[in-house]
């Protein structure tokens, strides 16, 4: 997502400077001169809250003034969203959220444009999923995997935590990225059911975040066909990524902190700066790492050229899979 900052300048003589207009100077240099609102779009206790959080009170140490995490669940994570979406562009109402603002963007109808509303300010991580199969499935990893579903289109099935979901998006950009593969959805109330009944055998695929494998890895109640991000992670299981696979694609998962777009690029610039010192120090870092997350400081640019990717990433792939929640 590319962002503007507008200045406006008035030349008083041929030899005078510009002067910058008297309320943007002081939102900009005195910024924060109060109370800062950090929405987390979902309940309390989640890993959008673990992340928010931390980051809220580095903030409020280095920059003096309280920023206070509020719960704003409701819609996908749309109800929250949407209050930063109609707040003011001045740095006071941020949004701390994950790959669930972009699979909600790709699937509903927002009551925001998640590309035009929002600029993405700092990335906290990213994380991949695990593809995980029954202990009997005949498939031993990713390759495999797509040799099967293509000998049997329609006949091999997915668990997810819902419709929308990011679980069930990262299956059928699997299936499309692998030569149009029919998969069969079986959607859950979320992700515990599901991988009860992977593990019984209910159903045979999954494609879900470490914490939730975590488990069924360690206990050997599962087949772990392969990664789904670009590079094999530092720790975890050994298996092979999608690339190792032949297969062109990767999926992460994602934290980052959000503001109204047009929020000044100063404002931007220190909220980026004073996140990715809060990613270096220990508390989040290992909170983060114990999620199967690396956390993934970068300029804010790069985290708003990510942000709107990763958006029109997974409207495709909810578009050709005819994927919509109304």
């Amino acid at each position: 997502m590319e962002f503007t900052i507008r200045r406006r300048g008035v030349l008083a003589s041929a030899l005078a400077a510009p002067l910058v207009l008297p309320g943007l100077a002081r939102a900009q240099g005195s910024w924060p001169s109060r109370s800062v609102r950090v929405v987390v779009p979902f309940t309390p206790g989640g890993s959008n809250d673990a992340v928010a959080r931390p980051l809220a009170e580095h903030f409020q140490r280095r920059l003096g003034q309280p920023f206070v995490v509020e719960n704003k669940p409701g819609a996908g994570s749309t109800v929250g969203s949407g209050e930063i979406a109609r707040a003011p562009a001045d740095g006071y109402t941020l949004l701390v959220t994950s790959s669930t603002f972009s699979t909600s963007a790709a699937t509903q109808n927002t009551p925001y444009d998640a590309v035009n509303d929002f600029e993405g300010v700092a990335l906290a991580a990213t994380a991949p999923l695990l593809v995980l199969a029954t202990k009997s499935f005949p498939a031993n990893n990713l390759r495999e995997l797509a040799e099967y579903v293509r000998a049997n289109p329609g006949k091999v099935d997915y668990g997810s935590a819902g419709p929308g979901s990011i679980n069930q998006l990262s299956a059928e950009l699997f299936a499309q990225k692998a030569g149009g593969l029919k998969l069969v959805h079986i959607p859950y109330r979320g992700m515990g059911p599901a991988t009860t009944d992977l593990v019984a055998g209910t159903i045979q695929l999954l494609f879900t975040t470490v914490p939730s494998a975590a488990g069924l890895v360690k206990d050997g109640s599962v087949k772990i066909l392969g990664w789904t991000s670009e590079a094999r992670p530092a720790s975890g299981p050994q298996a092979p990524t999608p690339k190792e696979s032949g297969l062109d694609y990767s999926a992460e998962i994602w934290w980052g902190l959000l503001a109204r777009r047009g929020t000044p690029r100063e404002i931007v610039e220190k909220l980026n700066a004073t996140a990715n010192e809060a990613l270096g120090e220990g508390r989040l870092a290992n909170y983060l790492r114990g999620e199967g997350a690396e956390p993934s400081p970068r300029p804010p640019g790069e985290f708003d050229a990510f942000l709107k990717g990763d958006i029109a990433r997974w409207k495709q792939v909810a578009t050709a899979a005819n994927i919509r929640i109304d």
